[in-house]
């Protein structure tokens, strides 16, 4: 995960003038631990080791497991760039005094925004956080969930800095009325 924060933490920033003070700013983006130069390196071994098996076994005359070989390593290639496009994807949350919003950007761009309430806003992160432990979002009868592509560790923390503004926000005489 890479959670990019914006300079949150002690006094609220401006986001607009219709908006008013922001108190949390983060984006949410999955982790992908393969670099660019690492994925050439792996593919460039996996290319390597396909096309020394499907030569060895052309010159045993087993000369159709040179075209297996190379559908391997294209197969795993579509599948790595499939992963990379779908790391693309990220969503990022901004609580102001009149909404938490929330805009989830797919890995081909095309973004939704969501709007919740936070004086209504709560969040629910059951204990203990398992992988498939949702975090969840809700305000007045509406539930978002967020951050699917979190470790449970990365769940749990932005469920606290999202409770620490949350909290900052309702502090008397900062934001609204708790």
């Amino acid at each position: 995960m890479s959670v990019t924060r914006h300079p949150f933490a002690a006094a609220p920033l401006p986001a607009s003038e219709e908006a008013g003070p922001l108190y949390f700013d983060a984006t949410l983006s999955p982790h992908r631990s393969l670099s660019p130069r690492g994925f050439l390196i792996l593919m460039s071994a996996i290319a390597g080791c396909g096309f020394a098996v499907g030569t060895g076994f052309a010159l045993m005359g087993a000369w159709p497991v040179f075209g297996f070989a190379g559908l391997e390593v294209l197969l795993v290639y579509v599948a790595f760039r499939l992963n990379y496009r779908a790391a693309r994807g990220h969503e990022r949350l901004r609580l102001t005094p009149g909404w938490l919003e929330i805009a989830r950007v797919d890995w081909n761009g095309r973004a939704r925004l969501y709007r919740l309430e936070p004086a209504w806003l709560s969040i629910q992160l059951d204990r203990p956080v398992e992988q498939d432990t949702p975090l969840l979002l809700r305000s007045r009868g509406a539930v978002a969930e967020i951050g699917r592509f979190l470790t449970p560790e990365e769940r749990l923390e932005v469920a606290e800095a999202l409770a620490a503004a949350l909290a900052r926000l309702k502090s008397p005489g900062l934001g609204i009325p708790g």
